[in-house]
């Protein structure tokens, strides 16, 4: 079985066990949450798509870390003109360990 969720602007494919990092989500580590934007459900049998997200679908995550990415550096140069800036972004983001698929009244484990 998977879903494919949406959060912070992009889409996963997840199945139960599963461990995805995506942006920042608050909370504690060890906390559960619910990703309640599903896309499209599939046991194999039967397959749901959404328009935009499936009725009564939901996946439960348990938040394993919040580390911050690697440093990614900008640098900007005008040759001639002694104009140099250089600046770091370390994107924050959240790491997940997927628990269930829950479609209707039959939750996946």
């Amino acid at each position: 079985m998977f879903a494919i969720v949406k959060t912070g602007g992009k889409q996963y494919r997840v199945g139960p066990g599963d461990q995805i990092t995506v942006e920042r989500i608050a909370g504690e580590v060890g906390a559960e949450i619910a990703l309640g934007e599903v896309l499209a459900v599939s046991d194999g049998a039967v397959n749901a798509i959404g328009a935009p997200t499936v009725a009564n679908a939901s996946v439960r995550a348990k938040i394993i870390g919040q580390p911050r990415g690697t440093k990614v550096l900008v640098f900007k140069k005008k040759r001639r003109k002694n104009y140099r800036r250089k600046r770091g972004h370390r994107q924050e983001l959240t790491v997940l360990r997927i628990e269930a698929i829950e479609h209707g009244a039959a939750p996946s484990v």
